[in-house]
């Protein structure tokens, strides 16, 4: 293989391809963590809480290495977090969207199929051929095999009894629709993949994905919509994400996550908290 190539080393149309996959890559960690945030001190039990704020300080710190890969192409932290149009995020719905209030198995399976999802892409990122995508690849991934663990083991704890199952399956035809824009292409997935900086192709992702979720929830007798033979496309909804379409909740959100630097005037640019994997 050969060696990766620094993001300084590549022409601008490289470079524009590449801030697209980084863009989806820290926006989709940012906003997740965010969200992850809303259970502390409520989630079902101190070892579940504490969890689930190590996951969101992980997930954070996942969205500060590709923030700061971008900073490599130019972009400043202000203009990345604090100032950006909330419509210039490319993130999934999945990752913005409110959790139904205080239902674990929401936030649990969100978290699953996040990180299935995740796993395939570090895998895909692997194969970019970027020195500033590849390196931190190894220890995002240790970190994230301990989120999907920590998933699994508590789907599997929910679905113990017909009422946890319950409530995991209408989680599952909740947010099913919006985990697939996990794979939604945006404007730029055909510089992406011209430049061969997506080591699978979203489709091909997509087909490991449901084949890896629908498997494990049907053996904790949860279905997925979809049936052999169904174009999975046909059950994304209207907004994605990907394009800079986003659904009315992330403008409440951006709101709120900005709220304090525009009370300072700009003022006072923070840096973005998170351990740098």
């Amino acid at each position: 293989m050969a060696k990766p190539r620094a993001l300084a080393e590549l022409d601008d149309e490289e470079r524009s391809a590449a801030a697209a996959l980084l863009f989806r890559l820290a926006d989709d960690e940012f906003v997740l963590a965010e969200r992850y945030t809303e259970w502390q001190v409520v989630a079902p039990t101190l070892e579940s809480d504490l969890s689930l704020s190590n996951i969101a300080q992980d997930e954070l710190g996942h969205a500060r290495v590709w923030f700061d890969a971008l900073g490599e192409l130019g972009h400043s932290e202000q203009a990345l977090v604090w100032e950006r149009d909330p419509g210039e995020f490319r993130h999934s719905t999945l990752v913005e969207l409110p959790f139904a209030e205080g239902d674990w198995a929401d936030a649990i399976l969100r978290g699953y199929l996040y990180d299935v999802a995740e796993d395939l892409r570090l895998d895909a990122v692997e194969g970019s051929g970027i020195r500033e995508l590849v390196d931190p690849v190894g220890k995002i991934r240790s970190e994230e095999a301990y989120h999907l663990e920590h998933a699994q083991n508590w789907l599997e704890r929910l679905c113990d009894d017909e009422t946890g199952r319950e409530r995991v399956q209408a989680a599952a035809d909740r947010l099913f629709p919006h985990a697939l824009t996990l794979w939604a292409p945006g404007p730029e997935a055909s510089a992406i993949r011209v430049h061969e900086f997506r080591g699978e192709s979203l489709e091909s992702m997509r087909g490991q994905w449901l084949d890896t979720v629908a498997s494990f929830l049907e053996s904790l007798d949860v279905s997925v919509q979809l049936d052999p033979g169904d174009d999975p496309a046909e059950l994304l909804p209207d907004v994605r994400g990907r394009d800079g379409n986003h659904t009315d909740h992330w403008s409440a959100l951006h709101e709120e996550l900005t709220e304090t630097y525009r009370e300072l005037g700009r003022s006072d640019v923070r840096r973005l908290r998170g351990e740098q994997a």
